[in-house]
């Protein structure tokens, strides 16, 4: 594993860089944290919202939480990005399967609050949060966790 991670970042990022690497990654980890508890804590709901199989959205949900741990740590973060963006992809194709548009119309903008087609109220739907969230992941799988994570700290003592 340990080469693996080395030849991917042969450098950590260090310096005010680095620092940025900490807190975007921090940052994006307790996103994904908080964007994963409640859906493995409405699992069930969440499953038949999506119309996608239980044990599915049950990875989906815990990769966001134990891959958002991962991201704040610094540890193993290839992996716990790559985890995650296999979610945002498929969070993606299934909003432009939908037709949904890239970036929603400002709900505050639409007169009536956002109703959707069966009466949830809410921000009207588009695939720009998941396009955001997919290329942050992106960012730390090309980057790396920079210098200040337990990546560099196991690969640096190895």
């Amino acid at each position: 594993m340990s080469t693996l991670l080395s030849a991917l970042y042969p450098d950590f990022i260090v310096g005010p860089q680095g620092y940025m690497l900490l807190l975007f990654r921090a940052v994006v980890g307790v996103l994904f944290i908080l964007h994963g508890l409640p859906k493995l804590k409405h699992l069930k709901t969440w499953s038949e919202a999506l119309g996608a199989p239980l044990p599915l959205c049950f990875l989906s949900a815990a990769f966001m939480v134990v891959g958002g741990t991962g991201l704040i740590l610094g540890l193993l973060t290839p992996f716990a990005s790559a985890s995650i963006l296999v979610s945002m992809i498929y969070a993606i194709v299934q909003e432009l399967i939908k037709g949904d548009p890239m970036v929603a119309p400002d709900p505050y903008l639409l007169g009536e609050y956002y109703e959707g087609p069966e009466g949830q109220k809410g921000e009207p739907p588009s695939y720009e949060k998941a396009l955001i969230f997919s290329l942050m992941l992106i960012l730390l799988i090309l980057f790396g966790p920079g210098a200040y994570s337990l990546d560099a700290l196991l690969l640096i003592g190895a």
